[in-house]
């Protein structure tokens, strides 16, 4: 007996049709979900101490500064007090410069990230 190569073909077909509709019905069924979270209404983010070397380890400035504050990608950050002014730092906390992105810190914690960095020797 000769089998019909196109029925794989058409089975792969159909499994991927199939499967379109599973997700876009899953989807759609958490759409109401999302939209709860965005509006305030789901489960609450996760509360981000406000101790400035806990931030410095949640924000992943370890991976560019080193967990020593030693540098590596980015500068080092012992005797940062040294070189730039508070209002200085808070600002490149807060809008970023160079390679590092902006939004890292809020500008609600900048203020005292900047203080803990100018104290780093």
């Amino acid at each position: 007996m000769n089998r019909n190569p196109v029925i794989p073909f058409v089975l792969i077909m159909v499994l991927g049709i199939a499967a379109m509709f599973l997700f876009s019905f899953k989807g759609l069924g958490d759409s109401k979900e999302l939209a709860a979270e965005q509006e305030g209404g789901g489960e609450q983010a996760e509360e981000v101490s406000n101790n400035p070397e806990d931030i410095y380890k949640s924000a992943g400035c370890i991976g560019c500064h080193g967990d020593s504050y030693q540098g590596g990608v980015g500068p080092a950050l012992t005797g940062v007090g040294d070189k730039l002014s508070k209002e200085e730092i808070e600002d490149i906390l807060v809008n970023g410069k160079g390679s590092m992105p902006s939004g890292l810190v809020t500008a609600e914690n900048a203020g005292a990230m900047a203080d803990w960095l100018m104290e780093l020797k």
